[in-house]
Order: structure tokens, then sequence, then C-alpha cells
């Protein structure tokens, strides 16, 4: 089940991100850090059962490698990387509408 969390919270986490950039793209800053609120919350769950499934490994409880674990710490590090990149895009939207004179 710590798996299917890190699958499932990290793919909450790439939405928010994406739902994010449209966000700022759109003028809407204040919805776009909501987001990558949310988004960041959803990768911190995710994160923490992927310590603990790295914890129990080293109590010596394995955990068989799988094309689901694979997957799982896939998309964790993808989600991880496009949330990292969603707050740069953001930053750089609010830098262009301070520039432009202001939101849409």
């Amino acid at each position: 089940m710590m798996i299917f969390g890190i699958i499932s919270n990290a793919g909450n986490a790439r939405g928010f991100a994406y739902e994010a950039i449209e966000a700022a793209e759109n003028g809407e800053f204040d919805k776009a850090d909501g987001l990558l609120k949310e988004g960041n919350e959803a990768i911190g769950e995710a994160h923490k059962l992927q310590t603990k499934m790295i914890q129990e490994e080293a109590q010596g409880k394995h955990t068989d490698v799988n094309i689901i674990v694979i997957h799982a710490q896939d998309h964790l590090m993808t989600a991880m990387t496009e949330l990292n990149l969603a707050e740069k895009f953001i930053k750089l939207y609010r830098k262009l509408d301070e520039k432009c004179g202001g939101s849409k």
C-alpha cells in the first residue's frame, strides 16, 4: 500500500504543479501559490512513505524491487522535478506580469 501511496501522492503533486503553471499564465498568482502549496504537501506525503520504506529496509524488512516499486520511484522523482520547475515558471510569469503592467 505504501508504494501505491507514493504513486497516488506524486501524481496529485504533478497535477497541482501543472494547474499552478496554468493559473500563473492567466495572472492568477494567489491561486498558483495555493496550488503549489497543495502540490508540495502531496509530495511531502509521498516522500514520507518513501522514507518509511527506506527505514524498513534498513531494519531488515526487505522490499522486493519490482516494476511497481520502480514506477513509484520514477513518479516521485518526476513530480519533485516538475514542482521545482513549476515554481520557476510561476516566478517568471510574475516578473513578466510586473514588467507588462499588472495582471490580465
